[in-house]
């Protein structure tokens, strides 16, 4: 019998040349020439480029899903099994009503539901379900007018992120004709309920206008209200809680603008203050006084600021929190009496809260050696009351009300597991690694309690690292198939986050990249150290720019890793950073680099670039995942990979693509259906460990 092979991709000669330097790229045909259609129309992709992805998905089907559909199925029910199916979130109340969403039992999308806020019958005012039918759903909210008669709800239907904003009256529960089309997703109401400000993108895929519609009017006929000139700039419009301001935000990632629109009578947008290379501030509003978190002035870890809504320029903002280097300020939210803050100190999260009558502050945070901490207002600004969200690897997440006037804290729900948890049984640590230069590294690790730390134990290590992005310590129902299992479950909290502070993110990023991928060997190898792995027992998992950590270190230290699960990786770096037609790549060039117009940037990005730096080497079992319709993480960025590794490596270690030929950038759209895709990640990390069932 002749054994099974895997797909070889063809290799057509291409070069490009840049600072003098030709590079080959024999895969770039997997690039396909009409890409921005296929993000709206997959069937339009070639017939030869869609035979070579359907022929992976074959391999991979053949030689891991069949043989490992038992264990997938298996960790899928164990996931499913600590859901509460038929779950609720907490009601948000506004005005007369209060605002939730439901999920039923068996269904994969939620219910918009509401209740009268003196009591009632609960209204539902649109199934997700009944939408989505059969195929992709990609729900980008719903927003109701502050009438309380309209629901705006977008929905994109390919996995493009092509958003469709449909308008529903909430009496009858029935949309009208009038359709927002191929929006990019960010849109909000005027304060009359006549208009609907929303983005729209360019050729190219980026959010690059806002258009305002007036309802009753044809979209065609929609007025511009701002557009971006600059391809590296993407554009989102929000607005301020107290309901003043339509809010224009125009920026890359390390620079933004600011455009405000009076919500009650519309007119010409407003500049807070003109872009300033390397300066970030974003704006909240109080009493004609607007609230600015920034970095302004080498506030490296952003200070708060404060400034009159009428004379809003740079030259009189006034310091109300000063900057104080390691303590990050994330986010900030505006009540009216009151100033919310969360902010990040040794990598552990605390929320601020001050009176602004008074200039009074209390601290909320916790005891756990690590966890997760968020904030959330409601819709109502004339209120005291802020919503907070806490868990910890062992800790289920858990909803509080805390009431800033009484100082009461409302426990409003804890997640439950019905398959039951017991914390006592699990042990969450905080170590840190050494890095090659003697930076310490934060890592998180959950573990069974009771492990023995003789080497013996596979571990799941996982790393993002890029765009200042910080992993929380964080409960999740997933990881506990593998921890259950022996697992022990760890997550590198490496350079290019911003865990450490913003000092954190800038030393993981451009001329200082390479540090992300060392951190991320300095977390593993300190896991052999201490005992809890040993080299070959590690699965690295990371998606999208944690892919491209993936990618990288499989390169630098495959010796060390039993697995990689690549997800969506952003692997072509160097090719996709030479591309200025990608939706990404102007914005991305201060995050990277632009080696068009730098030849220090093309080199230095070329080095590190994973699909450059394959090499004849043996690398470890690998698991890429890709979706057809990804804007982001285009489908042939681990297409040219995968290919390029095949006809490379050495070894027999098994390498697999499966291609979501109806899905983009975040996979699946159901909630059980992702659960299907975590399985089959952690079916390989359990299968590359060694363990069989």
């Amino acid at each position: 019998m002749t054994k099974a092979t895997p797909p070889l991709a063809k290799r057509i000669p291409h070069e490009h040349t840049h600072h003098g330097i030709v590079r080959q790229d024999p895969y770039a045909w997997l690039r396909a020439g009409n890409w921005q259609e296929v993000m709206q129309r997959p069937e339009t992709l070639d017939e030869e480029i869609r035979a070579y992805l359907e022929a992976e998905n074959a391999w991979y089907e053949q030689e891991f899903g069949k043989p490992t559909e038992a264990l997938q199925e298996r960790i899928y029910r164990e996931i499913r099994g600590r859901i509460k199916e038929d779950d609720s979130g907490v009601p948000s109340a506004d005005g007369p009503w209060a605002y939730n969403s439901r999920m039923l039992e068996g269904k994969q999308y939620p219910l918009i539901v509401r209740t009268p806020r003196d009591g009632g019958e609960e209204q539902v005012l649109l199934d997700c379900n009944v939408e989505a039918g059969e195929e992709y759903f990609g729900f980008a909210g719903a927003i109701h007018d502050p009438s309380h008669r309209i629901l705006a709800w977008a929905a994109d239907r390919a996995g493009s992120e092509y958003y469709d904003i449909a308008l529903r009256d909430m009496e009858t529960g029935k949309d009208g004709d009038e359709v927002i089309r191929e929006t990019a997703g960010s849109y909000v109401w005027s304060n009359d309920s006549r208009s609907i400000y929303y983005t729209e993108y360019d050729d190219n895929h980026r959010p690059f206008r806002i258009r305002r519609h007036d309802l009753g009017t044809a979209q065609e006929d929609d007025p511009i209200v701002y557009e971006e000139r600059d391809p590296g700039f993407f554009v989102g419009v929000g607005k301020t809680l107290s309901s003043r301001f339509i809010v224009i935000d125009a920026h890359d990632h390390q620079t933004s603008e600011v455009w405000l629109i009076d919500a009650e009578t519309g007119g010409e947008p407003r500049l807070v203050a003109p872009r300033l290379a390397d300066r970030e501030y974003e704006v909240d509003e109080r009493g004609g006084v607007l609230y600015i978190r920034t970095n302004a002035g080498g506030a490296e870890d952003y200070k708060i600021v404060t400034v009159a809504a009428e004379a809003p320029g740079a030259e009189h903002w006034q310091d109300l929190v000063p900057h104080r280097q390691g303590v990050l300020i994330l986010d900030i939210a505006l009540l009216r009496n009151h100033l919310l803050r969360l902010e990040r100190e040794d990598g552990l999260p605390r929320i601020v809260a001050r009176d602004l009558r008074t200039g009074e502050e209390e601290t909320v945070d916790f005891e756990e050696e690590a966890y997760s901490l968020g904030m959330a207002t409601g819709y109502e600004f004339d209120t005291a009351v802020f919503r907070l969200t806490y868990s910890s690897p062992t800790t289920p997440g858990r909803v509080f009300d805390i009431d800033l006037e009484t100082g009461s804290r409302t426990l409003l729900k804890t997640q439950e597991v019905p398959s039951g948890h017991d914390p006592a049984n699990y042990v969450t640590r905080r170590l840190f690694a050494t890095a090659p230069d003697g930076e310490k590294v934060p890592v998180t690790l959950l573990h069974r309690r009771g492990l023995e730390l003789d080497g013996s134990n596979p571990a799941l290590l996982y790393g993002y690292g890029s765009y200042g992005m910080s992993m929380p310590a964080a409960f999740s129902v997933s990881v506990l198939s593998l921890v259950d299992r022996g697992f022990v479950h760890a997550t590198a909290h490496i350079r290019g986050g911003m865990e450490k502070g913003y000092r954190w993110y800038r030393l993981g990023r451009r001329e200082h990249k390479a540090n992300t991928f060392t951190d991320f060997i300095a977390a593993a190898e300190m896991l052999i150290d201490r005992g809890y792995t040993r080299k070959g027992r590690i699965i690295a998992q990371g998606g999208s720019a944690g892919g491209m950590l993936m990618g990288a270190v499989a390169n630098m230290r495959p010796d060390l890793w039993g697995g990689i699960i690549a997800q969506v990786p952003f692997v072509d770096v160097l090719n996709t950073m030479l591309d200025d037609t990608l939706p990404l790549t102007p914005p991305e060039w201060p995050e990277w680099g632009n080696p068009l117009a730098s030849a220090q940037d093309y080199a230095r990005i070329a080095a590190y670039a994973p699909y450059e730096a394959i090499v004849a080497q043996a690398y470890p079992p690998i698991f890429a995942l890709a979706g057809l319709t990804d804007p982001r993480v285009t489908y042939w960025e681990p297409a040219k990979w995968v290919a390029k590794l095949r006809a490379t490596k050495t070894g027999d270690a098994p390498l697999y693509l499966k291609t979501n030929m109806g899905a983009g950038h975040a996979g699946a759209s159901g909630r059980f259906d992702r659960l299907k895709e975590t399985a089959q990640c952690y079916a390989f990390a359990i299968r590359s460990a060694g363990l069989e069932e």
